[in-house]
Order: C-alpha cells, then structure tokens, then sequence
C-alpha cells in the first residue's frame, strides 16, 4: 500500500518536489530555480519549457533521494505561482511567447480600456477581482493581440490557455498525447474570467475581452476523486500515479496550515506576500481593497471562499538587494545585515516594483526608497526591505478586520522568509498580535499533498490534516508601541510617495 504523497510546488523563481507521509511530514525535497526573464521595465517572463525541464529534474531528484518508485505514492499534487499565463500548441507542446508573470504590468492600457466603462471594479461582482494588471484574462488578450497568428490558431482549438498549474498537469498526464487541459476553481478564478457563484467561466467577460472559450481548460474540484488523469510510464515519475490535487499557491498554503474554520487565516512570505482569511461557503465582497477568491473546493462539497491581500513584493526585495544591487550574496545574509542596525534609521522602503497590490491596486506607482540623509548604511537598506514587508502586512490584515469584522488573535506564517526570526518579531510588533511558524514552514507544498491525498483517501478527512499541524515557534508582540503607531504612520506616509509616478 503506497505510504507517500508527492506534491509539485511550482513557484515564481523555483520549482520544487517534496514528498510526504501520513504525519504530514517532509521525507524528501529538490528544488530549481529558473530564470526571471526582463525584457522591458515592467516587463516579466519565464520559459515554460525551462520550467518543465526543471520541474522533471526535481521529481527524478526527489525520489531518488527517498529511494522511492511510483508504486509507493498514492497521487500526485500541482501547485503553483498563479495568475503567470501561457498559451502553447496543443498539437506541438510549444508556447507561443514566454510565459507573463503575474507581476508583469504590460497590461495596464488594456485594464484602463476595460475600466472606462464602469470603473476598476467594473468586473469584481462577477469575479471577486479588481481590473489590475494581476491578473490571467488581460495578458491573455495581450498575447492574442500581439502574437502574429495566435488569434487564428485559438479560434482554430490549437492554441490553448493555462496558468503553470494547467501546463505541468497537461505535461505530467501526456502532453500532445492525450494530456489532461484542466485547472482547479483556485487558479481559474485568477484569470478574472471565472464567475465566483457556480465558478464556471463567464461568457460575457470573454466576450469583452475577445478572447475564445476553447482556450480554456476545463474547471474541476481543487480535491479531484475523479481524477485529472494519470502520470506516465515513460514520465518523471517513471510509473502511473493518479494526479487529483491542484491548488494555487495561496490557497494551498491555507489548506496546508489547515484553516479549515471560518476566521483562520495564513500569510505567506514568499516572493509576494499573501494574506487570506477562510469566510466559509459565504461569498464576502470587499469594501477595502481585498480580494474574494475561492478558497478550496474538495470532491462535491460545496466550494469554500476567502477574502486575499495580495502583496507583491516581499521575498523580491531581498532578491533585488542580492541580484541587482549586490549587497548580500545570499538571501540568508539579510537577516544579519540587519542586525548590524538597531532601527532603519528614519528610511522606509516602498517596493512597488509591479505598482501597489491590496490595498491600493494602483498599478502606476513605483518603488521608493524616502528618508536618506548621509548616516544611512547597507544595514538600514536591509532592515528597511524587511519593515516593508511587516508594514504591507498589517494594511492587508487592517483591511481584513475591516470587512469581515473578525480581529485575529493570532496570524499563522509559513513560505521561506519565516525563517528569519527579526522579521517574525517585527511582523508581531507592527500587527500588536502573535506570529506563529508551524513545524512544516513549506505549507503550500504540503497543502497540494493534501488535496491529492484526500481525493483517493490517503487522507479520510480534513480533521486527519488538522492532527498533523504543529507549532514550531511564537512570536509575542513588544510591549513598545513604535513599530505599531509611530513607524507604521510613516510608513503610510512613504507609500504616497510611490502614487501616479507612471504617466
């Protein structure tokens, strides 16, 4: 009888395998960055075939470090960096342009097109969403009108459309033959083409945005027990494996930190910062900012909703600081840097590489970098790119107990920058509540492992889940109030700074 779950994390800059038994606990992982692709400021792409390249690597990598054959694995689990859009050839397996990254914002005309007739928040009763450059839908139009031919082949049912997750399980069940074109209720609903209510794709919205049906996957259970279809003999995994979890990385996430309850809520630090808060099987629209996403949907019960504050630059940042401004050689190195200082020196750090997220959504600021006099250091430039992080966080937690009333008592944490304990603390100072980091920090893995496993019954329930969850560390907050009112407020005040920079 198989004793482990694989699940596939294909993230922004990495593609990940990690495998998991009944605890929930990780027996093996491998893990490949991939190349960020710049081709103009504001621009950002990934390779798609790089990126399956990557992936195949990390599962033959994965399984051998276990000593492990297919045999042994009950499914097979797909997350993924959502909203990144490709189009590829059904017939061929080849994309048509690289992918566009969720942080591209090379759509902003065309969400200003859309947003003259009724504004930004012309489609978010439909789709939960804002009109932003976030999104799949508007860089779908982009690549029809742009790609010399790709509106022919679409209308022709040759090219067809996926954010990552749809590209690995049609790569995984068979590609050009015979592969499944499907995609889970999480990720369809971040292409803003999706209905919240019934979630099935919205004609009209397609219609406006010119963009054909058949390009679209098919909607199923994020907890498929039908099944997406089956890994290949001749595949990564050398064997036949069901593939029946798929989960975008947030919902994931939440599903893996097992917020299962209405009021539970996550936040995830990874290259964005994303917040959600379960509401249950209500649908609750935002008044301040926030997104309304399906949080998860198991088998045939009913679907189960969040609210999201979507940030999108956190762990960037710290790979700016590394990748373009050379002062750190590993991210790891930050946390020490910024140790070198006591404070950040009366500097602040607004990210806004990709413009401002929740709970702004102004897609035409840019970063800023206030408050330098002569005694800043490398130190404050570190210390100021984590208090960034920590200060987003609380105006997407402020606009949560905003529109659901609901005030945390505690916030758990996961993704890879949980593990620097300064910004934990200072991410507890700033919200005035406890941060708690669970033993298994990698939750968004470990929840597409859990969709997978309870669609074949690895898992019988999600009180089986909840069992395995356990607290690593608590942070409590500092009975000094600075970070809380005084740099929190010019915090606020920084970020002005970044609006309307793009004319």
């Amino acid at each position: 009888m198989p004793k482990y779950v694989a699940a596939i994390d294909q993230g922004t800059t990495s593609s990940r395998c990690m495998i998991f038994n009944h605890a929930g606990e990780p027996v093996s992982s491998s893990q490949l960055e991939h190349e960020q692709i710049y081709p103009k400021p504001g621009w950002v792409e990934h390779d798609a075939i790089e990126i399956w390249s990557r992936t195949k690597e990390v599962i033959h990598d994965a399984m051998e470090k276990a000593g492990l054959v297919a045999a042994d694995l009950a499914a097979v689990g797909i997350t993924n960096q959502r909203e990144t859009t490709l189009v590829w050839n059904k017939k061929t397996g080849q994309p048509y342009h690289n992918a566009i990254v969720w942080q591209d914002t090379r759509t902003d005309t065309i969400c200003n097109e859309l947003a003259v007739d009724g504004g930004q928040d012309r489609l978010r009763a439909q789709t939960g969403l804002p009109l932003a450059t976030y999104f799949s839908g508007p860089k779908i139009k982009w690549l029809l009108d742009n790609v010399d031919g790709l509106r022919a082949a679409a209308e022709r049912g040759d090219a067809i459309f996926g954010n990552m997750d749809s590209w690995i399980i049609w790569k995984l069940t068979g590609g050009i033959n015979g592969g499944a074109h499907v995609t889970d209720v999480t990720n369809a609903s971040r292409t803003m083409l999706m209905n919240l209510e019934g979630t099935e794709w919205n004609e009209e919205i397609l219609e406006l945005m010119s963009i054909p049906k058949k390009m679209l996957p098919q909607i199923r259970p994020s907890s498929d027990p039908e099944l997406y279809g089956y890994t290949l003999e001749n595949g990564p995994f050398a064997g036949k494996i069901p593939v029946c979890g798929d989960l975008g990385d947030q919902q994931a996430a939440t599903v893996g930190q097992t917020c299962f309850d209405v009021g539970e809520a996550k936040n995830t630090y990874g290259t964005g910062c994303f917040m959600l808060l379960n509401t249950g099987t209500e649908i609750v629209h935002s008044k301040n900012g926030l997104l309304t996403t399906p949080c998860y949907k198991f088998g045939n019960q009913p679907t189960v909703y969040a609210l999201e504050g979507s940030i999108a630059i956190a762990g960037a940042a710290v790979q700016w600081l590394r990748d373009q401004m050379r002062l750190i050689n590993t991210a790891a190195d930050v946390e020490n840097l910024a140790r070198m200082v006591e404070d950040n020196g009366g500097m602040y750090f607004v990210p806004a590489f990709s413009g401002l997220f929740a709970p702004y959504w102004k897609s035409d600021a840019r970063g800023a970098i206030v408050g330098m006099t002569r005694y800043i250091t490398r130190g404050h430039f570190a210390r100021a790119a984590l208090e960034a992080v920590a200060y987003q966080t609380r105006e997407v937690l402020d606009a949560m107990k905003a529109d659901s009333g609901v005030k945390l008592q505690a916030l758990k944490v996961d993704g890879g920058m949980v593990g620097n304990e300064l910004l934990m603390q200072y991410q507890s100072d700033v919200l005035g509540v406890a941060v708690t980091r669970p033993k298994v920090a990698e939750s968004t893995a470990l929840g597409a492992a859990y969709a997978a496993g309870l669609a074949v019954g690895f898992w019988k329930n999600t009180d089986e889940m909840r069992k395995n969850w356990g607290v690593d560390k608590t942070w409590e907050p500092s009975a000094d109030d600075t970070a809380r009112v005084k740099n929190f407020g010019m915090w606020k005040k920084a970020v002005t700074r970044t609006f309307d920079w793009v004319e």
